[in-house]
């Protein structure tokens, strides 16, 4: 006869992952269980700290237990979140789980506020997060964290100096803005620039992060090309709006990332400035910029649409102000993103396939 623990093994083998497509057991998830005669005590590790299904999975486990070991047993599951990774471990940055990359195909999107917005909201779930601006000729990301005139210290570690990236509402931060001054143009060519992006990539003392979140430029230009090819990238956001110009910029940005010697997976799209809705009609909502041509964009590439984010003021407000995660109300939709992120990072890793680094591309 099976021991009383086996069988809770067994009911537990029954609970499947609902975005991993295996059971709970096969894939790690079930820690320090413990039976003793009416009490059942395990912890459940999940994916991410921002797992949307959490509860789902939690009441899942309860269910198939009481269903198939005993209906009066206890049943007592803590939560805890390793986050997964692919990402091989001979990298230049071993000790960063998941690189991902914001993008868009032109500018003045909002993909910077989408960054700041999703990296702050990932480490306010509890997860280990950076931020890295390698937008070198205009980088944005220190005004929307209020943080332009703080200057990175550096360390010396070993035979070589690193960076130190500042700390900002959770999360390490790095930007071309926080080593030039604010009113001044950096007038460099391709190369230099490239140069300088590889070594806020590897010149940083990034320690152990789950995310390192990089805000791109626009376009598709010398930067991307450096990006994947210094180091292996988990996956491409793409941020547009539904005006019909940035979809057409924006499908360019995902024709480049899947050229093949690139082929670098696009986790999702973010459709940004979706509609607007006047404080004195709120249920109203006017779409300035055309209806859904973010979510028709994903669906044609077959791509994961990670949710639309309307046009609010008070967006605005706060990233001029340096303050883009005050956590109102009226922000919810980068909880939502985020949430919605960092599932698709982790069915993405469910691959079991090592991420390998991009060649050099002509």
């Amino acid at each position: 006869m099976l021991s009383l623990q086996q069988q809770v093994i067994d009911a537990l083998r029954t609970v499947e992952d609902p975005d991993l497509g295996q059971d709970l057991v096969t894939l790690g998830m079930i820690r320090d269980l413990a039976v003793e005669e009416k009490k059942v005590t395990f912890t459940l590790v999940l994916t991410t700290p921002a797992c949307p299904l959490q509860e789902t999975i939690k009441q899942a486990c309860v269910d198939a237990i009481h269903k198939q070991v005993g209906a009066d047993l206890e049943v007592v599951i803590q939560l805890d979140a390793k986050v997964t990774s692919t990402r091989s471990h001979d990298t230049m940055l071993p000790h960063v789980k998941n690189i991902i990359a914001i993008a868009s195909g032109k500018g003045g999107v909002g993909k910077s506020t989408v960054a700041a917005n999703v990296a702050c909201t990932l480490a306010q779930r509890g997860a280990q997060v950076g931020l890295l601006d390698a937008d070198i000729f205009g980088p944005s990301i220190p005004t929307m964290l209020g943080c332009e005139q703080e200057r990175p210290q550096v360390e010396q570690q070993g035979d070589k100096k690193y960076l130190i990236p500042l700390k900002k509402n959770g999360i390490k931060l790095l930007s071309m803005g926080l080593l030039t001054p604010a009113d001044e143009a950096i007038i460099w060519r391709g190369p230099m620039a490239s140069k300088a992006l590889r070594q806020l990539l590897v010149d940083t003392a990034w320690g152990t992060l789950d995310y390192l979140i990089v805000d791109l430029p626009p376009g598709t230009s010398d930067i991307h090309l450096t990006l994947v090819q210094a180091v292996p990238i988990t996956g491409i956001v793409m941020v547009t709006t539904p005006q019909k110009v940035a979809l057409l910029d924006a499908t360019k940005a995902i024709a480049m990332f899947q050229k093949p010697g690139i082929d670098v997976p696009i986790v999702g799209v973010i459709e940004n400035m979706a509609y607007f809705t006047p404080p004195e009609l709120p249920n109203h909502r006017y779409y300035l910029f055309g209806q859904r041509g973010g979510e028709a964009l994903a669906t044609q590439h077959q791509i994961p649409f990670l949710g639309h984010i309307p046009l609010l003021q008070n967006i605005r407000e706060e990233s001029d102000a340096g303050i883009s995660t005050t956590w109102t109300e009226e922000a919810h939709p980068f909880d939502a993103i985020a949430t919605a992120l960092a599932q698709q990072v982790a069915i993405c890793n469910a691959r079991l396939v090592p991420i390998q680094g991009v060649k050099k591309v002509d």
